[in-house]
C-alpha cells in the first residue's frame, strides 16, 4: 500500500475519520500541533498494529557490506522489519486502512525527513481502504519481517551499525 503521485497516506485503525485536524500527539517531541502522513518510503514502517513496537534497517548509501550481511543477512534483500513474538497475532488480525490525503498539503519534517505534516485540516481524498494481510504486504514489498524475543538487543546493534534505521513505539518493547 503506497500513495500515488500528488499523495500522502496516513495510516489508521480508525476508519471513520472524515478530517484530519492538526493536534500534538501524547508521544510527541514536537510541540506544534500537526497532522501526519508519510510518503512512499516511508508507508512500510506503519504496516504494524498502532502500538506494536518495531525495530526496523535498510541499507543506505553508507552501509557497509559486513553490516548488511550481519544485521539484515545474506541474500536476505536490503530491509529488515523486527517484532516481538506476542505481536505476530496482533498483526495478523488488526484492521489497518489507509487514507490518501493531498500531497500539497504537507511538507517534510525532520533531518532527513521521516514524514511528512500539516498545519492545517485536511480531507482525505476518499473513503479509507483497508490495507490487508501486513504479513503478505512485507513479502510483496521484499521485506523481511523478523520475529525476536525482544527487541533491545536487534536495536542495540542497529544503532551502532552503518545502516539506516527507524524505532516505532519502541516503549512498547519488552525489557
Amino acid at each position: 500500500m503506497r500513495p500515488a503521485p500528488g499523495e500522502v497516506l496516513h495510516f489508521s485503525e480508525d476508519p471513520t475519520i472524515e478530517r484530519f485536524v492538526p493536534h500534538v500527539a501524547p508521544t510527541s517531541r514536537q510541540s506544534e500541533p500537526y497532522v501526519w502522513a508519510v510518503g512512499p518510503d516511508r508507508c512500510p514502517d506503519y504496516w504494524f498494529p498502532r502500538a506494536c513496537p518495531r525495530a526496523m534497517a535498510w541499507t543506505g548509501p553508507g552501509t557497509t557490506a559486513e553490516d548488511a550481511e550481519r544485521i539484515i543477512g545474506p541474500g536476505c534483500g536490503d530491509r529488515v522489519h523486527a517484532i516481538e513474538y506476542g505481536w505476530l497475532k496482533p498483526m495478523m488480525k488488526v484492521e489497518l486502512y489507509a487514507y490518501r490525503l493531498p500531497a500539497d498539503r504537507f511538507a517534510p519534517i525532520g533531518e532527513p525527513p521521516n514524514a511528512v505534516v500539516s498545519t492545517v485540516p485536511v480531507t482525505p481524498l476518499g473513503p479509507p481502504e483497508p490495507v490487508g494481510d501486513l504479513v503478505e504486504l512485507h513479502e510483496r514489498a521484499g521485506i523481511q519481517l523478523r520475529l525476536l524475543d525482544r527487541l533491545w538487543p536487534f536495536w542495540d546493534e542497529v544503532i551502532t551499525s552503518s545502516l539506516e534505521f527507524s524505532g516505532i513505539r519502541l516503549r512498547n518493547a519488552r525489557r
